[in-house]
């Protein structure tokens, strides 16, 4: 069984990737062998507009034509018997490197059919994992539940099933007096970071072990 996580964040050792990591281990726990992709260390594009992957009878049908940096991801994922994607909240949506990874990991496999049915050739189980600076309340304030639901359906029509993580009110500086961010309470970072992000963690790693469970059976 294999468990693959692709971290949408610049960042290699913050909230989003340490979120992956405890997911990987709880599917570790499991038994799955586990990578942890980060998007940042690679070179690629999103979605050209080819179309050689709905091209009938092509070379490259159902899966993307273009080589570079994330093709290699793409096998694996392609590979995969878990997916978990990860990703901070950039003005409203993903990391730009996420958009245009999901661009050539689900696109592929939306025929262009009445009903849109996956070209995927069978059901695995993926999560979406998000981290924020606000809070619940200003999540939906400024729609970000709407963004994550619609992520999250794009998977799960795609791939058949797809769990949702929403860490919010994230810590983001090690200082904040260094950066101008008077919108936060730094104390209430500082406190929610040592209080609520290990529960967090814990939800993750929970929640990779239970995919993984449900991914072996």
């Amino acid at each position: 069984m294999k468990a693959l996580a692709i971290n949408g964040s610049p960042r290699k050792k913050w909230n989003t990737a340490t979120l992956l990591e405890h997911a990987l281990a709880g599917a570790k726990s499991q038994g799955a062998q586990t990578e942890l992709v980060h998007l940042y260390d690679l070179a690629f594009t999103g979605c050209i507009s080819c179309f050689e992957c709905k091209k009938i009878g092509g070379k490259s049908y159902g899966r993307c034509a273009v080589k570079d940096g994330l093709t290699e991801v793409l096998n694996q994922a392609f590979e995969a018997d878990l997916l978990i994607l990860g990703s901070p909240f950039y003005f409203g949506t993903e990391t730009g490197e996420m958009r245009s990874c999901m661009e050539r990991l689900l696109f592929p496999f939306f025929p262009y059919t009445p009903d849109y049915a996956s070209l995927f050739p069978r059901r695995i189980q993926t999560a979406f994992v998000y981290t924020m600076n606000v809070n619940e309340n200003e999540m939906a304030q400024y729609s970000q539940d709407k963004a994550a639901a619609h992520s999250q359906w794009l998977l799960n029509h795609v791939y058949g099933h797809c769990e949702l993580l929403l860490v919010t009110d994230t810590y983001q500086f090690d200082d904040y007096a260094k950066y101008l961010s008077t919108r936060w309470d730094p104390a209430h970072k500082a406190e929610r970071r040592r209080e609520v992000f290990p529960q967090d963690c814990a939800k993750a790693f929970a929640m990779g072990a239970e995919l993984a469970r449900t991914a072996k059976a």
